[in-house]
């Protein structure tokens, strides 16, 4: 092909991106790859205005956007690319992402400051980012975006530890004399045409001076709205990227890649030691009683039991939990006399399991510039962060310090939602953004759980600490620790398919090991999952308040795991993922006839069989319950 005849078809095909309407001066459209969603921004009046459509449809109103309200704007120029390349993340939900987007860069005028706005659009949603390189003393930038939704659509939240809120439908919204929520990230809408938004930014690590987006409703304009001041004394002025992804299915919002995508590349040279895997826990196990009469607290001896434990079934991690230390000071802390660390560290050292340490910061600052190193040589290979507050700079510190000591990083206690960051670090390993197993368990059901793999996991990577096999036995108040409400409302198989929906780098399983040795035939689930390096993920099945059924592949095995609400039901699992001409063993781990959250919830069956592609699978699930399988090729 000659040069002129490129030279025209790259001249059409970015027509087909970006066209500057003629009827409508200062109009812009830009396009996804597949034509699919369109965004037209315009510029009027002194203001900045977006509408997104998608195959036809409107889904956003004209909505505006700023980096400086209640100043005029104005378009000096435009400049259009296109992207499509793949990368690999060193862990994930999959071993490949392709990335593809069309973007529009905007140059725009604030009454003489000049400002850029990036706008891209993805098969998957939609992306925008304001730039200033150099900030003039007196200007006051905010990132402010309105998200013109529909009166009819229906929106979800998070809520901390409570039960994520919703369905609440904005015209409702418009009828209060006030608005009684706090709008937290992200946002679940399911629309009026039953198509799912979620509305989230991403790559917060990048922006210095910008705290966690809120959302509030404007009933006057009939918009959400979010508004973010910029705080730092930083010239330039870098944005996270605010996302609106769209999708068919409410599970595939899961799957999404574009959080990812727009966050900041791999930052750290190696990471041959960040390494994603399983961990046993102390902390919900104190005061359990083995059969053989021993009684688990914080001492050595309990804490060589879970080290054997981990090493026999491959078990990566051992986390400590608080009070193996007494006193904090800058870089050094004082041991607890009820255990001897060092001896516990080197018999895990020997055993070939880690040690991840707890760090509680609700007495104050204690230096936290040298924890990290103090950390790394005490022997720990990660650090569970408690009680830090909701602080996004101190948040981005402990991550960039963690990495640079070798450290991975847990963030324990309503976290910041630093949507992408495991891209950027992957040491970042897991957050608590959710109400974890055993904690304030007013909200622990089988609902919260699905409204929780729903609408919290989007925000990435969770520790919910789910796997409790011993259910009968917290619900006694057996356990020393955690909350005495006996209200821990699930079945045993359910508890083993959370491990697998919840995708984390960290899986925490929380309770003793005799309660996994009891169940080892159930546990085999458990132990035979790896954790993060995922090949492949899909969600099968997903339905607010009723189910959730995820699939995941590494090398040729599939894990499956499904949980249903009340009152229970059957899922069919169509196996088309299967390679063709190929056997393949299953191992089924089912809820029983008899199975119930509340009154049955450890009766379990395993049963094993051969498959096929295109076989279905009638999945089973008690009211509550839950399902699992595993796939792998057959070895006859």
């Amino acid at each position: 092909m000659n040069s002129r005849k490129w030279l025209v078809i790259c001249v059409i095909l970015l027509l087909g991106i970006i066209t500057e309407a003629c009827s409508k001066p200062n109009t812009y459209v830009l396009k996804s790859p597949n034509q699919s969603i369109e965004l037209t921004i315009n510029n009027t009046d002194g203001a900045l205005n977006y509408e997104m459509y998608w195959n036809g449809q409107q889904i956003v109103q004209n909505s505006e956007l700023s980096i400086f309200p209640n100043t005029k704007v104005k378009i000096t120029d435009t400049k259009v690319s296109s992207v499509d390349n793949t990368w690999n993340p060193v862990w994930g939900q999959f071993s490949e992402i392709q990335d593809t987007y069309n973007e529009l860069e905007i140059f725009l005028d604030y009454e003489g400051v000049p400002a850029t706005l990036y706008v891209r659009a993805y098969d998957g949603g939609s992306a925008f980012r304001f730039v200033i390189n150099e900030l003039l003393v007196d200007a006051e930038p905010a990132f402010y975006i309105e998200y013109g939704l529909s009166a009819g659509d229906e929106v979800y939240m998070p809520a901390g530890e409570s039960m994520p809120k919703g369905p609440i439908v904005l015209n409702d919204l418009a009828q209060m004399d006030s608005i009684p929520y706090r709008w937290q990230v992200p946002l679940v809408v399911e629309t009026e045409q039953s198509k799912y938004i979620s509305l989230l930014e991403s790559d917060l690590v990048s922006a210095p001076g910008f705290s966690v987006i809120d959302f509030e409703y404007d009933k006057e304009k009939g918009k959400l709205i979010s508004n973010n001041e910029f705080t730092s004394q930083e010239k330039k002025v870098v944005t996270p990227w605010r996302l609106i992804l769209l999708e068919e299915n409410i599970g595939d919002l899961l799957t999404n890649t574009v959080p990812q995508n727009v966050a900041a590349p791999l930052a750290l040279e190696d990471t041959s030691w960040i390494k994603p895997g399983k961990t046993v826990w102390d902390w919900r196990v104190h005061g359990y009683t083995a059969a053989d009469g021993f009684t688990y607290g914080i001492d050595t001896e309990s804490y060589l039991r879970f080290i054997d434990f981990a090493a026999e079934n491959g078990i990566e991690y051992f986390m400590i939990d608080d009070a193996w230390y007494t006193n904090v000071s800058e870089g050094h802390i004082e041991m607890s006399d009820k255990l001897d660390l060092q001896k516990v560290m080197d018999y895990a050292e020997e055993k070939g399991v880690s040690v991840l340490l707890y760090y509680d910061r609700r007495e104050g600052d204690y230096g936290d510039a040298a924890l990290f190193q103090y950390y790394k040589e005490l022997g720990a290979k990660g650090i569970k962060y408690g009680f830090m507050g909701s602080n996004v700079s101190f948040t981005r510190d402990a991550i960039q310090r963690s990495a640079a000591s070798e450290l991975l990083i847990d963030f324990h206690d309503s976290p910041v939602p630093f949507t992408g960051v495991t891209r950027t670090y992957p040491n970042a390993i897991t957050r608590e953004y959710c109400h974890a197993q055993q904690d304030s368990r007013r909200a622990f059901t089988p609902q919260a759980f699905i409204r929780m793999a729903l609408i919290n996991a989007l925000q990435g990577p969770l520790d919910m600490n789910n796997g409790v096999f011993d259910i009968t036995g917290v619900n006694a108040g057996e356990r020393e620790k955690g909350p005495k409400a006996k209200n821990l409302y699930t079945t045993v198989t359910a508890e083993a398919a959370r491990t697998l929906i919840i995708f984390s780098g960290l899986v925490c399983i929380p309770d003793a090991p005799e309660a996994y040795s009891e169940k080892s035939d159930l546990f085999e689930f458990i132990r035979e999952m790896p954790v993060g390096q995922w090949d492949e993920t899909k969600i099968l099945h997903a339905k607010m308040d009723a189910y959730i059924s995820t699939a995941r592949r590494h090398n040729e095995s599939w894990f499956i795991g499904s949980v249903h609400n009340e009152p229970g039901g059957t899922l069919l699992v169509t196996l088309d993922f299967l390679e063709a001409g190929k056997e393949y063993d299953i191992t089924y781990y089912e809820d029983t006839d008899k199975t119930h959250f509340k009154t049955n919830p450890e009766a379990y069956r395993v049963r094993k069989g051969t498959v096929k592609k295109g076989d279905v699978i009638h999945a089973k699930i008690a009211p509550g319950g839950g399902h699992c399988m595993w796939i792998r090729p057959s070895k006859k």
